[in-house]
């Protein structure tokens, strides 16, 4: 297997982020936890909203975690990759959108 940069055994040394400071660490890792608890959004849509936004962020250990969770969760493939397809179209619109201000820039030099 092809060593990376991610190395995938860091995702279980995620807890231990607090180490260097527990206040921090705590407080985090409350919210995280409360953030995905059931409410209006069921924990399996909550699952498979952080699967797509690991995709928009390229985040290695968030696919491999909300992949994994998904899976658990019964959320299918093709649902996953459905979710993977409109975070890319999210991501392709917001890069394409910021084109009006190169846009606007070469407008206002062209004056």
């Amino acid at each position: 297997m092809q060593k990376t940069y991610y190395d995938p055994a860091d995702l279980k040394k995620f807890g231990k982020i607090s180490e260097w400071n527990e206040e921090l660490g705590k407080k985090f890792f409350d919210y995280y936890g409360k953030v995905f608890e059931e409410g209006a959004l069921s924990e399996r849509e909550k699952s498979l909203i952080a699967l797509a936004v690991a995709h928009t962020i390229q985040c290695p250990y968030c696919i491999d975690a909300y992949t994994g969770d998904g899976l658990q969760r019964g959320i299918t493939k093709e649902e996953m990759m459905e979710a993977l397809h409109v975070a890319a179209a999210i991501r392709g619109g917001a890069s394409l959108v910021h084109g009006v201000q190169m846009m606007n820039k070469v407008n206002k030099l062209e004056m």
